[in-house]
């Protein structure tokens, strides 16, 4: 996304910026019945970010140390990747995907871009030099900068030194440049491994930041108010759809880190679905889990109950919103884990002829220049004006076809009807001649719309006109992250660990992978007296050769 250039002028290293499918080889028909005997087995259940990875993390354990055990994963949806979604335009798969939820990692992220590179994953760079972007507050543009040419980043920069100082973004900068530092620990021979978030959280010294919103935090540091209601509240109202005075500032100041962003081209997911192929384990996609309990109350082992059966296993690991899940655990369990509620999001796709935004909806004359990436702030509304409509808007380059076409149409048509079934997607097409001769005519631009309501119709005609194809979708994007001092178990039970006990504390793709990590080297150390890198991950010289452990590129897991 083109947001990168205002965070880019200031920051220059980034950690993450927030922000499916059924594939034959994964399916599974068969009904599962109550096994005793043989190999030892794991239950994950979600095919996201979390249990994919897992999946794949629990693999390498068996690769490296022979750990035997079997791995079923259970998805309720019909595709891999949970909240990493591509649609197509016009629900063409001869067109390019444009990423519906997830968008975007980036360099710091180690595990995403391991794992591209691993699995051969094309890589798109999510920057523009050709495009301007601007803050809007719902009645006007405070500030507009532009790119490309580079007397245009000079004088960018120069009306950002102007308004906000530069101590204010110095001290900013810094503050997110020492975060990253501490967080890369996680990918080395050093990182910890944790039972408790908190313990985590003080250990990398970031308690302060977990219990104070981002506006406390920068305040208390010198950071102007106009900077942090303007420039960081942009950063996090486009990436979490939350305000500066209510998320905790860990996770303001990883909004504020988004140079260097990349996505996968077919599509995030991509990851996910080759964590899986490459774990070996049993996806049960279609495939709803209906109880997780004790075998009986003296067993060590639990009794999966789903859509499809009944199966016992030795671990479960829980990589979905225990209170989205509608899966039943013992009380005694369901209520150690908090209620978390989400932000409810609206994302509108759509297809345009209109190359920018039109002026006049900004108060501008018919002739005006109008940025393609326009972020918002709620500080008009503290000052008594009005709400902006949207949370952000941003054009992501015309639509374009791609080398192989019809490469995803059987897998297009499930997410789909997975969407309509379960987020209340819905998708309006122009008939597919007057599509297409349009095509040959005018080029069209691909356009997302975060918002906290419905985007009608007669909106969309106001602000961009010729409108083509349009794509909706309402779903629990993101976690709200208000300060914490105390986050979910990270181990409900013997043999029974919470993936998304991290979401509260930092959410993104790539943390969701470093959870995973450490829930499966706890639960092999716990039931099985090894890990991923030996029984004590990253805890001895024996363990981790210092060959691997001190090379350049070393990510903890991938490397031991």
């Amino acid at each position: 996304m083109r947001v990168l250039l205002v965070y880019t002028l200031f920051f220059g290293t980034a950690l993450a910026f927030q922000l499916p499918f059924k594939v034959p080889f994964f399916t599974t028909k068969q009904v599962i019945t109550e096994d005793l005997e043989g190999t030892p087995r794991i239950a994950i259940i979600g095919a996201g970010a979390g249990g994919s990875s897992a999946a794949f993390w629990i693999a390498k354990a068996k690769e490296r140390f022979g750990v035997d055990v079997e791995i079923d994963v259970y998805e309720r949806s019909s595709y891999i990747g949970g909240r990493s979604t591509v649609v197509y335009p016009y629900n063409d798969t001869d067109y390019a995907p444009v990423e519906l939820g997830a968008s975007i990692f980036v360099e710091a992220n180690k595990n995403l871009m391991r794992a591209s590179k691993e699995f051969n994953l094309t890589l798109t760079k999510f920057e523009d030099d050709n495009s301007d972007t601007a803050i809007w507050d719902g009645e006007k543009f405070i500030i507009t900068m532009e790119s490309g040419a580079w007397y245009k980043s000079w004088w960018a920069t120069l009306k950002l030194l102007w308004r906000y100082g530069y101590a204010s973004p110095n001290k900013t900068r810094s503050l997110v440049q020492d975060m990253i530092k501490q967080f890369v620990g996680l990918y080395t021979t050093e990182s910890p491994r944790w039972d408790n978030v908190a313990t985590l959280s003080e250990k990398y010294e970031w308690s302060q930041l977990t219990n104070s919103t981002t506006f406390e935090y920068l305040q208390s540091l010198g950071v102007s108010s106009q900077f942090a209601t303007e420039l960081v509240e942009a950063a996090t109202r486009v990436n979490y759809g939350q305000d500066v005075d209510e998320i905790h500032a860990l996770e303001g100041l990883c909004s504020m880190a988004a140079s260097g962003a990349s996505g996968v081209e077919a599509g995030n997911f991509k990851i996910f679905e080759h964590f899986l192929k490459h774990s070996g384990a049993t996806v049960h996609l279609n495939t709803e889990v209906k109880e997780i309990a004790r075998k009986h109350p003296d067993s060590p082992l639990w009794a999966v109950h789903s859509t499809a059966g009944s199966q016992v296993y030795r671990g479960i690991i829980l990589a979905a919103p225990f209170h989205q899940s509608g899966i039943s655990i013992p009380d005694e369990l369901a209520e150690t884990i908090p209620a978390q509620p989400y932000v409810h999001l609206h994302v509108t796709l759509l297809s345009t002829t209109s190359p920018h935004p039109n002026p006049q909806y900004f108060g501008l004359p018919a002739d005006a220049a109008v940025p393609t990436t326009i972020l918002t702030t709620y500080d008009g509304v503290r000052a008594g004006g009005f709400e902006p409509e949207f949370n952000s808007l941003s054009y992501h380059g015309p639509i374009h076809k791609t080398a192989v076409p019809g490469e995803a149409s059987e897998r297009v048509e499930e997410v789909t009807q997975a969407d309509d079934a379960e987020h209340g997607a819905e998708e309006e097409q122009v008939p597919e001649v007057e599509a297409t001769e349009s095509a040959e005519v005018q080029p069209e631009w691909a356009v997302k719309i975060f918002s906290k309501d419905h985007m009608s119709d007669e909106w969309l005609k106001t602000v961009f006109g010729q409108v083509g194809w349009v794509y909706r979708k309402e779903w629990d994007a993101y976690p709200k992250l208000p300060p914490a001092a105390s986050f979910p178990p990270v181990k409900l039970d013997q043999g029974f660990y919470y993936v998304n006990s991290f979401e509260p504390f930092i959410s993104t793709m790539e943390t969701e992978t470093i959870s995973s990590r450490n829930v499966v080297d706890l639960l092999l150390h716990e039931e099985f007296e090894s890990g991923i890198c030996g029984s004590l991950l990253g805890s001895s010289e024996d363990e981790v050769p210092a060959s691997n452990a001190t090379s350049e590129g070393f990510v903890l897991g991938w490397d031991c």
